[in-house]
């Protein structure tokens, strides 16, 4: 069994992880450190576990657990793993922003559509962002292919989780309720990862991405639409797209329209595509706690360790 731990054990994300281990076939969660909640109940935060987890929260860290998911805000895993050491078998899968860019770290880019063999053959992980998740697996097969010809523009809609378990004047019911706004504008921090992998898949052009994030006023999913000038017909764009998705796990071309109760609660990725005129329409759905966040997570760990990619995520949406 692969001892597991998750460091920053009291947000959406740990509970997701929490959720997943706990059930997941290979793995045996190890401890759930967390600096506010030390000794209290796991469920008493993650109440939905309440008669299936007995485990409590940890104030001291296992340093020989084969796997550890860093679930802290950003900028706080750098400083993290600068104080703590973990065992050189140990493996790390980050789910903050800070090892996402390329840089002077040996973290690889954990996008498994994209990354697969690097991923199997990798230590460190980062796990890439929801809105960078579900925007990139909606545009990267057309920069794979040397297919964009200019800008992109997107236009993505997230539940008030992706904004995190700590209260702020926007994730108050009475402010999300019956409302809608849009925030970060044309520089969402997102928009790096992103850029980062189109120079990745086609270095060659300078590839403007117009992203306009805005809040839904519902707890989680993200609906993403991006478009750009395709001289090639609907058909040739799906090959490519289909080309590049024929194994993936998780991520499906479909003809149907989409609509986010077909993705929530589960780690998929569903991807429509339309032509207009001269310009290609990709309109992609993932739920942004697993496939954006922590499912993506546990798709990264069953890579490194060998095991299926799907194994212990098989989750169902709940369609009503």
């Amino acid at each position: 069994m692969i001892k597991a731990g998750i460091i920053g054990g009291a947000g959406y994300t740990a509970g997701e992880l929490v959720r997943i281990l706990t059930y997941h076939p290979d793995v045996e969660l190890d401890f759930v450190f967390s600096t506010s909640r030390p000794g209290t109940p796991v469920a008493g935060v993650h109440q939905d576990l309440i008669g299936e987890i007995d485990l409590l929260f940890s104030g001291e860290i296992n340093t020989e657990v084969d796997v550890v998911f860093l679930c802290l805000g950003h900028g706080n895993s750098i400083k993290f793993l600068a104080e703590n050491t973990f065992s050189a078998n140990t493996k790390i899968v980050d789910l903050s922003t800070d090892y996402r860019m390329d840089g002077n770290h040996d973290f690889v880019y954990g996008l498994p559509e994209f990354k697969k063999d690097a991923i199997k053959k990798a230590n460190f992980i980062a796990n890439p962002g929801c809105f960078a998740t579900a925007i990139s697996l909606a545009i990267l097969p057309l920069a794979k292919a040397k297919k964009v010809e200019g800008e992109w523009h997107v236009n993505a809609v997230t539940g008030a989780t992706g904004a995190g378990v700590s209260l702020s004047a926007t994730t108050h019911f009475t402010w999300r309720d019956n409302n809608f706004s849009a925030y970060k504008t044309f520089e969402h921090q997102h928009l790096n990862e992103i850029g980062q992998s189109l120079q990745w898949l086609q270095p060659e052009l300078d590839m403007t991405v117009n992203f306009i994030p805005n809040r839904g006023n519902f707890s989680r999913g993200i609906h993403a639409t991006a478009y750009t000038k395709f001289a090639g017909s609907l058909e040739e764009a799906k090959a490519i797209y289909e080309e590049q998705y024929k194994d993936a796990a998780f991520t499906f071309v479909t003809e149907e329209n989409i609509h986010l109760k077909q993705v929530v609660n589960t780690n998929k990725c569903l991807l429509k595509l339309e032509k207009f005129g001269d310009k290609l329409l990709i309109t992609s759905v993932i739920d942004n706690l697993l496939k954006g966040a922590s499912g993506q997570a546990v798709q990264n760990m069953n890579l490194m360790f060998g095991l299926p990619e799907s194994s212990g995520l098989h989750l169902k949406a709940s369609y009503f």
